[in-house]
């Protein structure tokens, strides 16, 4: 009781105040009067990280109270109205940031009456797992723009469209890092809220086993009004790789395990070829013949040494030493003729060597 009752007369002391952060003074079981949650009344950005403060201190907080709260006083048979005796006049609330985290919330409630100006709800790393407790935000807030529940072991979004776009109608924000949303069911749900432009859905089951990759595009393709991801931009040539790359991905899938979103990809693209494979890895080794003196013979050369290393790896094969040779590369594809190795510190990649191709071997003459 002593802690509130110094803070309310530090806040009291500052009429101004804009932004209170009151992070990790323990407030747990301290019980907070409506006389002193009255000096909250000008905050706009309030900050209760980890303090254990209780909800119903956060309720007390939040509430919203009419212009003003009308107490009619009778002096000497005169009723006066609070609108024109200063000291008693409550202006309701400003609060329009509120940073609830680290308080091991595992469920709320919610006041009878909602508190219409706050914009932004932090309620990071707590214990909410049940929708049934999120969903008491939209009432709560109805002006809600930003949702930042990260670290939360959410299980799944329990409720319809209509309640969705009911209870969160300005939601244009929503952070679920590290949520425990397990189907994609859950991630087709975030299209419900009306608003819905910035999502953030980090660390969680359901995307495990895809590479970085796949799971953008996955999502990307799911969320059709998203513009941020992750918080990164989402332009409309990522969009349209996504969804491409989305129809590619389901195209073998039998038809009831389809999403609702495949078949509104497929009305826009058609329904795609997988893409052709190809292996842009740079080639290491060659099997070329060997010509020497009407000679023919098979090797397997490395396509990373240098002409001076093949002559060396020649000398062998066609019994000539380093120096008493000279070498053509003849490409079978090409109409040129045979082109000769006379650098000794060329690589034989640059030559672009293939399956096939010849290696002439031409004594020099003394």
């Amino acid at each position: 009781m002593r802690c509130c009752l110094w803070i309310s007369k530090i806040i009291s002391n500052i009429p101004n105040l804009d932004f209170l952060n009151l992070s990790s003074n323990p407030l747990a079981g301290i019980p907070l009067e409506r006389r002193c949650a009255a000096t909250f009344s000008k905050v706009r950005r309030l900050v209760l990280n980890n303090t254990q403060v209780s909800w119903d201190t956060v309720l007390l907080l939040t509430r919203e109270m009419p212009e003003y709260e009308f107490i009619w006083l009778m002096v000497s048979g005169f009723a006066i109205s609070p609108a024109k005796f200063e000291p008693f006049a409550l202006l309701p609330p400003r609060l329009e940031e509120l940073f609830l985290c680290l308080n091991e919330y595992s469920i709320v409630s919610a006041p009878s009456v909602a508190c219409p100006n706050l914009r932004l709800l932090h309620i990071n790393d707590n214990s909410l797992q049940d929708w049934a407790e999120v969903r008491k935000f939209g009432a709560m807030f109805p002006s809600l723009d930003t949702l930042v529940m990260a670290n939360n072991n959410l299980a799944s979004i329990q409720d319809s469209k209509d309640i969705l776009q009911r209870l969160f109608p300005n939601l244009r924000s929503i952070n679920l890092h590290n949520s425990g949303l397990n189907k994609w069911e859950d991630i087709e749900k975030l299209n419900f809220f009306p608003k819905l432009e910035e999502v953030r859905l980090q660390g969680i089951p359901l995307l495990q086993p895809y590479t970085n990759a796949e799971r953008r595009s996955l999502l990307i393709a799911q969320l059709p009004a998203i513009s941020l991801l992750n918080g990164s931009v989402v332009n409309d040539n990522e969009r349209e790789d996504a969804e491409r790359f989305f129809i590619r991905y389901y195209v073998d899938y039998p038809e009831e395990a389809l999403p609702c979103r495949y078949h509104c990809l497929v009305n826009k693209y058609g329904k795609l070829e997988p893409l052709a494979e190809i292996d842009l890895r740079p080639r290491y080794h060659a099997q070329v013949e060997v010509h020497c003196e009407g000679k023919v013979e098979e090797l397997s050369i490395r396509l990373d040494q240098t002409v001076a290393e093949l002559k060396k790896q020649l000398t062998t094969v066609v019994q000539l030493s380093s120096n008493s040779m000279r070498l053509y590369y003849i490409d079978k594809g090409s109409a040129f003729g045979p082109e000769e190795m006379k650098y000794n510190t060329r690589a034989l990649h640059s030559y672009t060597i293939q399956d096939g191709d010849e290696i002439l071997v031409v004594p020099k003459t003394k």
